[in-house]
Order: structure tokens, then C-alpha cells, then sequence
């Protein structure tokens, strides 16, 4: 099983709640990629978002600088809103990135829990799921092949049009986003896809239907189950003493899901929810190395995945807690769920 770490950039805050420079953690998001490559880590996503609480946009151009500073470590997104973006462009910034970095690049694509970006781009909301069948399943052409002939709705034909550069390997990892519904999961599955599924809140075995649902359908259309891959993506944060961490982190976490909630009409979020999701059948993975290893397991032997993401940085909290957390997975975590897997 892979063992990496995701991130959406969130920017960090001052006491009266002003956002700090923007530069500033854009800079520590590239150390604290470097060090996730050190301590050996498997993959690092950065999503991107067009929102005031977020510092990243453009994932491509912080993974290209983390490129410079990494040796084995894969660098992708987490995720590419797809549905607004040009799958000939999103080919082309990765492949880029996978030159770059001796073929460490990957995409994860998904449709976007957030929609600032199809106004900003100038696409309908209406058109929402057809965007985004229509913009995959040019994407994965692309990746099989350098020319593309193609015809869709919301772009302009391709005729024998020719698609540079291409990756190392000529194709790139592409994985599909899935946030809870049976359409994303036989999307993914009809193309043959791995998939992540987004599991941020209540317990994750209500995930089980999807994950069997993703194996039928893959069975179905035939496609090799050596390539089979299910991934989680979960939000963590780790320290060495369990109460503290959760108390320390707990303001920051319901800060950010108050601002997400507002523009959702969620009601204010409570301790009450943050400590349930916190035990052993709760989503959130936010306390010391000993529970969250077999937390890990817990996941793991439920679903049967391949790769574990931790989002590690919803709410902004400090570089010097992150570069901490960080190192509590790469050394502590890491180490002891590779081994148990083993035996």
C-alpha cells in the first residue's frame, strides 16, 4: 500500500483572521514537499481551489518547483477540476512536470466539490456531469495517444492534431476523484481508472457499497485486475501526544469547516463531531502514531485499498506543526504500517 499525503494549500490566518501573504506558504509548501521526499514518503497531491481560504490555483507550477527539489517522491494532483480545465492542457502541464522529474508526475482528476471555477472559466453549472465525461474520456485519449481525432461538445475539435510534450513513459498515472456517488464509481470503472474516494466526515464503512460497486463494474468491463488500485483520501493530522494534538488542531479544524459550511448552509461545526470522527469508526485521523497505525490497518483491511492519502493541512495550521506532523508520518507511521502489511 502507498503511503502519501495530500494538501489543498490552506492558507494560514492571524489572530483577527486575516490571511497571511500568500507567498509565504507557497514557499513552505514546496519544503514541506522536500521533506516528505526525504523521509521516503510514496506520493504528495495538491488540489486546487479558486477561493480566498486557499493559496493554490495552479497545482501544476508548485509540483514542477517541488520537481527541483525532490529525487523519488510522485508528485500529482489532488484534484484537477477537470470539468474546467482543457484536457489537452492538463496533458500538456503534466507531462511537463513528468520530464521534469523523471517520470514522477500523475493527475487525479475530478469533477470539483467547489464550483468557483466554472464561472471563472465561463462554463454552465448545468452542464456539470457532461463536462466532465466528455473532458475524461479526452483525457485518457490523449494519454494513449500522441495524435488525437476527436469531436465533443464544449471544445473544439481535434484533427490528427499532435499532443507535446509527452511523458517519460508516454502515458501518465491518472487516477479519478470520487466523493460518494455510483455514477463517479462506474465512470471510473468504464475507463478502466483507479480510483480515491474522499472520505471526510461520518463512518467510512458506509464507503463499502461504492468500493464493491467500483469492483463489479471494473470486472465487468473487463479490464486487468493486476491494474485494480482503490485509494482513500482522509484528513490526518498527527502529534505525540493524542489530546494535546486534538486540542491544539480542534479551533483551526472547525474554523475552516465553518468557513467551507457557510457558503453551504451547514450548521456550525461541533466537538462533538470532531472527537466522534476521531474514534476508531469516525473519518478523521487526528491525534498520535500509535492509534492512527492501527487506524490505517482498520482502513486497509475494510477496503482492501492500495494507496492511503492524509490530508494534512485543513485549516493552515503552522509550517512548524505541518513540518512536524509530516515527520511523525515518515518516520513513526509510515514505517509500522509497511511492516504489518508485510507479515
Amino acid at each position: 500500500m502507498e503511503l502519501g499525503i495530500s494538501m489543498f494549500g490552506d492558507n494560514h490566518y492571524d489572530t483577527n483572521g486575516n490571511v497571511l501573504p500568500v507567498g509565504m506558504r507557497l514557499k513552505e509548501l514546496v519544503e514541506e514537499i522536500k521533506l516528505m521526499d526525504e523521509l521516503g514518503l510514496d506520493f504528495y497531491g495538491l488540489g486546487e481551489h479558486h477561493r480566498p481560504d486557499y493559496a493554490v490555483s495552479t497545482p501544476e507550477i508548485i509540483l514542477a518547483a517541488a520537481a527541483s527539489v525532490t529525487k523519488q517522491i510522485k508528485l500529482g494532483s489532488a484534484v484537477t477540476v477537470l470539468s474546467s480545465a482543457d484536457p489537452v492542457r492538463v496533458y500538456q502541464q503534466y507531462a511537463t512536470i513528468d520530464q521534469l522529474s523523471n517520470g514522477r508526475a500523475e493527475i487525479t482528476a475530478g469533477r470539483g466539490s467547489f464550483i468557483e471555477s466554472f464561472p471563472l472559466y465561463g462554463f454552465n453549472l448545468n452542464d456539470y456531469d457532461a463536462l466532465f465525461d466528455e473532458k475524461l474520456d479526452l483525457l485518457v485519449r490523449i494519454n494513449q495517444n500522441e495524435r488525437i481525432t476527436w469531436k465533443g461538445d464544449f471544445r473544439a475539435a481535434l484533427n490528427d492534431q499532435e499532443i507535446l510534450p509527452r511523458a517519460v513513459n508516454n502515458q501518465l498515472k491518472l487516477w479519478v476523484a470520487v466523493g460518494g456517488t455510483p455514477e463517479s464509481v462506474l465512470r471510473a470503472a468504464t475507463h478502466g481508472l483507479p480510483v480515491v474516494f474522499a472520505i471526510i466526515g461520518g463512518n467510512p464503512a458506509q464507503f463499502k457499497p461504492l468500493f464493491e460497486y467500483y469492483k463489479k463494474a471494473y470486472q465487468h468491463f473487463k479490464h486487468d485486475m493486476k491494474q485494480f488500485e482503490t485509494g482513500v483520501h482522509m484528513h490526518c493530522f498527527f502529534g505525540t501526544d493524542s489530546k494535546q494534538t486534538a486540542d491544539m488542531y480542534y479551533p483551526l479544524y472547525a474554523a475552516q469547516m465553518d468557513r467551507v459550511g457557510r457558503s453551504r448552509g451547514w450548521p456550525p461545526y461541533q466537538r462533538q463531531q470532531y472527537d466522534y470522527g476521531r474514534g476508531r469508526d469516525g473519518a478523521l485521523f487526528i491525534g498520535d502514531a500509535s492509534e492512527t497505525i492501527d487506524k490505517i490497518l482498520y482502513m486497509q483491511e475494510m477496503f482492501g485499498i492500495t494507496r492511503f492519502s492524509a490530508h494534512m493541512d485543513v485549516g493552515g495550521p503552522s509550517h512548524t506543526s505541518l513540518m512536524k506532523s509530516i515527520e511523525i508520518f515518515g518516520t513513526q507511521i509510515a514505517p509500522k504500517v509497511r511492516a504489518a502489511l508485510k507479515k
